[in-house]
């Protein structure tokens, strides 16, 4: 991690796991796929993105990973919390914003996959809204 940037502490619900990663966030939305759902436990997951070399995990043997190599949500063995999913091929870890425990400089700016939110979702906020990351292609 580069010493340039403020570092942001985060755990999970138990402090088993902690983490560390720069305040240099890309991007942060508000996914409402079904998957996030469903990893979550709510109705959607507000997460902030960077590149993976920027976030450093204390212990990473206390991980549980779901998914692959170039993919995978990492929780916390103990309690499950969801810290982050590692995305784009491996290049990125949406940081579960929730996890953290200082106050990140980045806010969300849309909304993302609420063609497939639960009906019961309503968002009461004017961010934009996509169907889709806006970053694939």
């Amino acid at each position: 991690m580069g010493t340039d940037r403020a570092r942001l502490r985060g755990s999970c619900l138990c402090g088993h796991v902690t983490y560390r990663v720069e305040d240099a966030f890309e991007y942060a939305m508000i996914c409402h796929c079904a998957d996030c759902r469903r990893a979550t436990g709510s109705a959607f997951k507000p997460f902030a993105g960077i590149a993976a070399d920027r976030i450093a995990v204390q212990d990473d043997t206390r991980l549980l990973r779901y998914g692959g190599d170039a993919a995978h949500d990492a929780h916390c063995q103990r309690c499950g919390s969801l810290l982050y999913s590692l995305v784009r091929e491996g290049s990125y870890v949406h940081v579960t914003l929730g996890t953290l425990i200082d106050d990140p400089s980045i806010r969300p700016t849309a909304h993302i996959f609420v063609a497939s939110k639960a009906s019961w979702d309503m968002i009461c906020d004017d961010l934009p809204r996509f169907d889709r990351f806006p970053f694939d292609q």
